[in-house]
């Protein structure tokens, strides 16, 4: 779960990833409480289903997302985002991106802070998610059926191979405060 900090040169970049329902939002929310800035992968979607003037159905944010990256590059959000994340750095120590997805946006975060640049995943069973994402309410989450269609859509992003690859790992198989106190202890280690 926890794991040392290499020298500091401007700032980290943490980039937290999970499939849907995991977790990643609260853990968003949680490190926000510490000061820390955020940027959501996700909102980018949102932002352009309503730049669009799409109906917020389930499978529209999936549509579009895959509308994006076929138009501009598997890697087109985080190209989008690594300048309002360098703007960040100036000013704070840490950024956190919420909502990394596939093995294309690790690449250009890689290549763009080498050294400063680490990944956590929030892990939370398949049941666990879909119980979570029946009761958050967003536009975007569905039935069952539509909820293992976005599991599918983005494993073939590679979500799945950056969530076994990352550096850090929160379990989210647990109640919230739980996971609130597992987060409060990453944060400290981290920045210890």
């Amino acid at each position: 779960m926890c794991g040392g900090r290499r020298p500091r040169t401007m700032g980290y970049v943490v980039a937290v990833c999970g499939m849907p329902g995991s977790g990643k939002g609260e853990f968003a929310e949680v490190i926000a409480q510490q000061g820390v800035p955020v940027l959501s992968m996700g909102d980018m979607v949102r932002a352009e289903v309503r730049r669009q003037k799409l109906e917020e159905t389930p499978g529209i944010f999936g549509e579009i997302a895959a509308q994006l990256r076929a138009d501009h590059g598997e890697d087109v959000l985080a190209v989008r985002l690594a300048d309002a994340v360098d703007a960040l750095l100036l000013e704070h120590p840490m950024v956190l991106i919420e909502g990394m997805r596939g093995t294309a946006e690790r690449t250009v975060f890689l290549a763009r802070w080498p050294s400063d640049f680490t990944s956590l995943a929030v892990e939370a069973s398949s049941d666990v998610r879909f119980t979570r994402i029946q009761h958050r309410g967003r536009s975007e989450d569905g039935n069952r059926a539509s909820f293992e269609v976005r599991d599918a859509r983005e494993v073939g992003w590679g979500l799945d191979q950056i969530i076994v690859e990352s550096d850090h790992r929160i379990d989210n198989n647990q109640d919230l405060n739980s996971f609130h106190t597992s987060c409060q202890l990453w944060y400290k280690s981290f920045t210890a």
